[in-house]
């Protein structure tokens, strides 16, 4: 059985919430929600990809 990474737990959690900002963003008209969830997810999906090469490359994946 695998162990659960809590870490990309909380990553997808975040992703799929800052997913759910942009459409209220959009049903609010709101450019600047819009465009801060915009990068707020690039982010978010950055770091998560950034952490899952870190723990790739250190034997923990």
């Amino acid at each position: 059985m695998k162990e659960i990474k809590w870490i990309f737990v909380l990553f997808s959690v975040a992703a799929a919430a800052d997913i759910i900002g942009i459409g209220i963003a959009i049903a609010e008209e709101s450019i600047v929600g819009i465009l801060g969830s915009i990068v707020l997810i690039i982010l978010i999906m950055g770091f998560g990809f950034k952490t899952k090469k870190k723990y790739r490359e250190e034997g923990r994946l």
